[in-house]
């Protein structure tokens, strides 16, 4: 029985050592291969004196060296956290301070820039870098400097004695932080697990599949394509980014790609570059989590690509994953995000604690393994997110999220709480706005808000990238007009080259204005 997140990994090793487990950077890694260096990782970690529990910050792009350095942590004893290569110093730094890190893994490019000496001098807790090079040039090492490569050359990889057990930290996943400094999500090795295996069973991965990640491995929905694919001992293309739209899909015909994983803004570019030019005839599903999808591109997905099952999902760092769409009711329930995942229980409950019946809106409250253990040293938003169950001890997630429920039980989402338009005393949901939005020919991304209005309150306004179609604000407000009730009509409509969004794709409202 799988109980360590590191399991995934050594439990696919001892069954298929020479399966390739890992394309990366044109690399074709077997799980053998990985296993291997996890263990030379974790021999030199332990001897620098990572300890049960220790921390350890990697700020790599996707690679074969953050998947190795993964385990690497989680075999010493470590919790590990993972930081979008992207991210600024200034970011990078909070983070290392709030984990109390004692171990930053980088890369050479962060050292020429001379963050690793900036930081050790900085961070008390931080006692090692490890910087992982580009080609065959090594850089002179320091006692706490050392080389991530020459490490595989000077440890051993049998593997070390395990201390940890299944209530220890796995990881600390970071939120965006659009509202203020980012939290840790505290992530113990059963609620990775359980999510794993979970997922892995809905999509019915086995050992055939390849799996397509072009999502960071810092956010929760990319970190947990690693591991579905490692525990169903398939191979996981690994992409840096999604930064060459056009390159990813001859990736996805050249692999034979059968799964994929996108948020919304990538299946507005895939629609917008055109899908029916390459042979995606092995791909078996597609997944959509981190916003709900909108119909038309549903719609669209659906016709463009009639053999592929497409699963809507909806999550949240807290809990991973709250339920999914069965492929066969995408069109038969337009707009549902489905039923809660197996082993979990699902509830709305209205701002005076009382549970919600069918057609009323509420928020999402989570029950289940999955439900994360808080914020890491955060102890008011920990309350506020997490409250007590029924069973003493217990933790159930108000998720922050408002949905619906139909008579058979599926859940539709309507908003953030704190997305809730109130425009003339009334709720406007920018969900059933931007799903019109989405709706006419030529838009690629959309976002609707609540801007200050002396006389309504709040008045809705939309965002909306286009490119090269001509429209105008007039064109989509009597659009909109004709779709929509009149409270819910933009009364601005703003055209931009793009809009800001999260590392892992999701669009930053807050940053909108």
């Amino acid at each position: 029985m799988l109980r360590l997140v590191q399991g995934v990994l050594e439990d696919s090793a001892a069954r298929q050592p020479e399966k390739v487990a890992l394309v990366s950077r044109g690399r074709r890694l077997t799980y053998r291969w990985i296993d291997l260096a996890a263990n030379r990782l974790s021999r030199a970690l332990r001897e620098l004196g990572v300890a049960r529990g220790d921390r350890v910050v990697i700020y790599l792009k996707n690679s074969e060296e953050l998947v190795v350095t993964i385990f690497g942590v989680l075999k010493a004893d470590g919790v590990f956290v993972v930081m979008h290569r992207g991210v600024k110093a200034e970011k990078l730094s909070y983070v290392l301070k709030n984990s109390r890190a004692t171990v930053l893994v980088t890369d050479d490019r962060a050292l020429d820039a001379g963050l690793p000496g900036h930081l050790l001098k900085e961070m008390p807790d931080l006692k090692l870098v490890v910087c992982s090079r580009k080609g065959d040039e090594g850089y002179a090492e320091t006692d706490r400097v050392w080389d991530f490569h020459r490490i595989q050359g000077d440890f051993p990889a049998s593997s070390l004695p395990c201390s940890t057990i299944d209530l220890d930290l796995a990881c600390l996943i970071y939120t965006s932080g659009t509202t203020g400094e980012p939290k840790g999500v505290m992530c113990d090795h059963s609620n990775v697990v359980f999510v794993a295996q979970t997922v892995a069973e809905y999509l019915k991965n086995v050992a055939d599949d390849v799996i397509l990640d072009v999502l960071p491995l810092a956010s929760s929905y990319g970190l947990y394509q690693l591991m579905c694919a490692f525990i169903a001992g398939c191979t996981l293309v690994l992409e840096e980014s999604f930064a060459f739209p056009a390159e990813i899909v001859q990736t996805m015909a050249r692999e034979r790609v059968t799964g994929f994983a996108g948020v919304p803004t990538i299946y507005s570019i895939l629609l917008g570059i055109g899908l029916e030019g390459f042979d995606l005839s092995r791909l078996r599903y597609v997944t959509n989590a981190g916003a709900g999808l909108p119909i038309e591109h549903v719609k669209r997905l659906r016709e463009i690509l009639p053999h592929v099952e497409l699963y809507l999902m909806h999550g949240l760092t807290e809990v991973a994953r709250t339920m999914y769409l069965p492929p066969n009711e995408a069109s038969v329930r337009p707009g549902s995000s489905g039923k809660a995942l197996p082993g979990t229980e699902l509830w709305l409950e209205d701002e005076a604690g009382q549970r919600l019946g069918p057609d009323q809106v509420g928020e999402l409250v989570v029950r289940g393994r999955h439900v994360m253990r808080g914020y890491w040293e955060d102890p008011t938003q920990t309350a506020r997110r997490f409250r007590p169950g029924r069973i003493p001890g217990e933790r159930l997630c108000y998720s922050g999220d408002l949905f619906r429920t139909d008579e058979e039980g599926f859940f539709y989402f309507v908003s953030r709480t704190d997305d809730i338009i109130k425009c003339r005393g009334e709720k406007v949901a920018p969900r059933e706005v931007e799903d019109v939005l989405y709706g006419m020919e030529g838009v690629q991304d959309a976002a609707v808000i609540g801007v200050p209005d002396p006389v309504l309150g709040q008045a809705v306004k939309a965002f909306i990238v286009a490119p090269g179609a001509k429209l105008t604000a007039a064109d989509v407000i009597t659009h909109c007009k004709v779709k929509l009730e009149e409270v819910m009509v933009p009364r601005d409509v703003e055209f931009r080259s793009e809009l800001p969004k999260t590392d892992s794709g999701k669009i930053r409202k807050r940053e909108l204005t």
